[in-house]
Order: structure tokens, then sequence, then C-alpha cells
């Protein structure tokens, strides 16, 4: 697939003669070696934000300016995870505008955030979750129950990929938790939790257009979130394994089968929402006993319980995102109104190295 890559003179043109270009705080660093960036949304039903973090080699987090994304959210929770999230490389951000139906993609060229055009209606109804791949995005539309497919370039922004609309089994019946491509960008899972507990895979077909969708039950009750790990497993959060919560394991081949990495584990800890990989260790944040869960992944994606770390009983951690080239974990903690982010030590532990506060209501969390 190609990829991003622009001259610098275009992409300076761009910057000088696009009026599309969303105003902001231009003053966020460039990021040095080891560093990033850190990013969350208002979800403001007056006109959704994307909030930057400049996130220095040793983990500290420091505003680094507010974003309009020519959207708005919905002022509640979405239920969802990746609502926000950051290309591998950490030049391009997507946020979802819950509320009018739209995703908006900023670029980070020289040192500053950039929206990329206006905001694009999302082909659906309520979309509350993105995933990017390259140049390949897809979003999942909650209340219409369909994912839709888009290319993004920095010269056209994203343009709706024809044929790539797809609609999501049980429809009304479960609730869409997330979406999000495989390690190589060939396949597409979405979790589905409710009555029906199901996981479906999209094959990435020619010209970008997702197949029709294969769909298994959840090994775990309760899907929630997920995340691919380094190694192309696909961990993923369970709110119910037998009295408690945790997570299960799988693999996933070119042809879209999801293969399960041995049986659900459970945590003995309550509501694990979402869960981010970083090596070879899997982090569930638990919203109910205001904890993160840890979990050790082997070689062959088996799962085993390794500890918890306590936030506080009323932290209500939700959205997380993992930093594997920084060893770090970053939780927005919805109940305390901040983003602790944590260094991963020996054995998974982890060692808290920032927090930041953030308004109320935020929500999503992608970060590089």
């Amino acid at each position: 697939m190609k990829r991003l890559h622009r001259p610098a003179g275009m992409l300076l043109a761009l910057i000088v003669t696009c009026p599309a270009l969303a105003p902001g705080l231009a003053s966020a660093s460039p990021a040095g070696r080891g560093s990033g960036h850190v990013y969350t949304a208002t979800n403001a039903a007056t006109g959704n934000s994307l909030l930057a973090f400049h996130r220095d080699r040793h983990g500290t987090l420091v505003a680094a300016g507010s974003y309009t994304t020519g959207g708005t959210g919905t002022g509640t929770a979405l239920g969802s995870g990746h609502s926000v999230v950051a290309s591998a490389n950490g030049r391009l951000v997507l946020v979802v505008n819950a509320g009018s139906n739209s995703v908006s993609a900023f670029a980070r060229l020289f040192g500053s955030l950039h929206r990329i055009g206006s905001a694009v209606g999302s082909d659906g109804a309520t979309p509350t979750s993105v995933t990017i791949h390259d140049h390949l995005v897809y979003v999942m539309n909650a209340r219409s129950g369909s994912i839709a497919g888009f290319r993004l370039s920095l010269r056209r922004g994203l343009v709706s990929i024809r044929g790539s609309t797809q609609p999501l089994s049980a429809a009304g019946v479960d609730t869409d938790s997330q979406i999000q491509f495989d390690r190589n960008g060939r396949v597409l899972i979405v979790d589905q939790r409710g009555t029906a507990n199901v996981l479906q895979t999209f094959v990435i077909g020619r010209h970008g257009a997702a197949e029709p969708p294969q769909t298994i039950p959840s090994a775990g009750g309760g899907p929630f979130g997920f995340d691919v790990d380094e190694r192309g497993h696909i961990l993923l959060s369970n709110v119910s394994i037998g009295d408690s919560s945790g997570a299960s394991s799988y693999d996933v081949s070119r042809q879209g089968v999801l293969t399960e990495n041995g049986s659900p584990v459970a945590s003995g800890e309550s509501a694990a929402c979402w869960l981010a990989a970083v090596g070879r260790y899997a982090y569930t944040t638990n919203a109910g006993s205001g904890s993160i869960g840890t979990f050790q992944v082997a070689g062959d994606g088996a799962l085993s319980f390794t500890s918890t770390t306590p936030i506080a009983p009323d932290a209500k951690p939700l959205d997380e995102v993992g930093i594997p080239s920084g060893r770090l974990l970053y939780v927005l903690a919805s109940g305390l109104n901040e983003i602790l982010g944590y260094r991963v030590g020996r054995g998974g532990t982890l060692t808290q190295v920032t927090s930041v506060v953030v308004p109320a209501g935020a929500l999503g969390l992608g970060g590089s």
C-alpha cells in the first residue's frame, strides 16, 4: 500500500495555502528522540475538540494544544474503544464526532497539528470507533450497525471508498465495542457485546473495500476493548468471565479466520473495559474495581494473569493506550478527570510517572 509521504515543499505549500486547515495552538514542541504525543477528545455536544499532550522520553505529559474537530460530540460516554487513534508513525490522528455523524483527521507537520480539510460524514450514524493502517481508515457506526472505509491523503483528506460499507451482525441487539486492523492491515476486527457476544472479521479486498463479515461467538462474556500486540495476537477484555472480568486471546489468519489461544483468563476484578498491549503484557482497565489488570502474553498468545495495580475506588479507568517503543501505558481515569501515565517494568509491573488533568467528559485515548 502507498504510504502518506509527500515532498517537504508540497507539505509546506499545503500548510500555507490550504484554508481548510483548522486553526489551533501551533506551539506544540517537535517530538525529540524517544518522545511523542498522547491525545484525547472533549466529546462536547457544543463542539468537539482534540486535546494534545507532548510526551517526553520519560513518559511525562505536558499540554500541547486544543484543536477543534469541526464536528460535535454527544456529551455522554460512547461505550466504545478507539474513538481517538494515532497512526503507527505518529504523524496522523483520527477522532470521531459521534454527535454530528462525522470523523476528523489531523496531521502533525513541522511540530504542529493541523486538521486535514473538514470533518467528513462517516457514511453511517453515530461513529464511535476508528482505525487506521497506512492510508486506509475504517469507522464503526454504532447506531446504524455498520462499518465504512475511507482513503486518507494530505491533499484530499478523507475520501469514501465505494463498496466499503458493510453491516454488522446483531445490529440493534449487541453494543458495538471497537474496530481495529490486524497487524498487517489485511483484516478488520469488530467486537460486539450484549446478548449475542460476537466477534466479526472483514477481509480487505481490492481497492480497500471490506468483504462481507465472518462471525464467531466470543469465548468470554461481554467482549469489550481489544488490542493487537507486536506478534499479531488479538487480545480482548471481557466484562464477564465467571464471577469476575478478564481477558481472552485470538489469532487471525489472512482469510479472516479467528482462532482462540487457550481459554479466557479471569482476573478477579470488576468491569474490565478496555485493553492495551505493551510488549509481552496486556493491561485491562477495570472500571468497577478502579484498577489495572496485568496479563502476560506467551509466545503462542496464551494469557496468564499476573497482578493488579490499584488506582482509586472512584477512578473509573476506561480508555487506555500502550506505547510499546517507550514501554509506557496511559490510562484515562474518567472518575478523576485525569490521564495517568505508567512505565512498564520487569514482569510487566507498572510505575506511575505522570498525570495530567482533562475536562470532565473527555474520552478516547490515542498516542505514539
